[in-house]
């Protein structure tokens, strides 16, 4: 697969550094546009959609940071390039696929476009075929009890839609019904995990046979009927596991 990406950085000598290693070592990068601060890349992120942008935390007239607020619906992916390792939380926080920092190590630039590279296959494999796994659609016949003040309740597992945390509670999404149980959803993951069920944001947990499409997102989003959730980046590869 061909990543389109542009390089967001102020300094020229830097811009050519980072382009002559990606055309080198990186075949499958193409780099179609460079910016040289904030406003520049704004603009050429309106009008063009690339997989991956490059980007550089401090420049004139605003940061890396104040980029990517602009742009909550971002669908490419992050790799932050930068000479100050002080910035590696910030970018996690603003869910960056990868933190190289100056002067660029080769090993670490390749991998950082092989993971990018990974996340955008199987993104648009989802994209095209939302079929699941024969192996995980044959688990699903199974059943969960969860307490209840009587006793307990036989829940029949292809039922549940999701599962939400709240607290050391749960609610259970059923078509018709919602069920609040005193377990953690950490409790109902172990129980679930290999039963069809990913957990796709620390608050959720999804029956992937009741997914019926993903929106592309900075982790994106799945929908189950007419239901919304968010999946955090960090949970998209695991995700997209349950898809062929």
């Amino acid at each position: 697969m061909k990543l389109t990406a542009i390089i967001v950085e102020d300094e020229q000598i830097s811009r050519d550094i980072l382009r002559n290693y990606i055309s080198k070592y990186c075949s499958q990068v193409e780099v179609l546009h460079e910016a040289t601060n904030v406003e520049e890349a704004f603009e050429l992120l309106q009008k063009t959609e690339v997989d991956l942008v490059f980007l550089d935390v401090e420049m004139p007239f605003g940061t890396a940071f104040d980029l990517l607020d602009k742009l909550p619906n971002r669908t490419f992916e992050t790799v932050f390039v930068t000479a100050y390792d002080q910035y590696a939380k910030d970018a996690l926080n603003q869910q960056a696929a990868y933190y190289l920092t100056k002067p660029i190590e080769i090993d670490e630039l390749i991998k950082a476009t092989e993971l990018v590279r990974a996340i955008k296959e199987r993104e648009n494999e989802v994209n095209v075929d939302l079929s699941i796994k024969e192996q995980n659609s044959s688990q699903l016949t199974d059943k969960i009890t969860i307490p209840t003040q009587e006793g307990f309740e036989v829940l029949p597992i292809k039922d549940i839609i999701y599962c939400s945390a709240d607290d050391n509670y749960t609610h259970i999404y059923l078509e018709n019904d919602k069920k609040l149980v005193s377990k953690t959803l950490k409790h109902f993951d172990d129980m679930l995990s290999d039963k069809g069920f990913a957990r796709i944001h620390k608050s959720h947990l999804i029956n992937v046979s009741h997914v019926t499409s993903y929106k592309k997102g900075k982790g994106g989003s799945v929908m189950l009927g007419t239901v919304e959730l968010p999946v955090s980046p960090s949970k998209k590869l695991d995700l997209f596991e349950f898809f062929s």
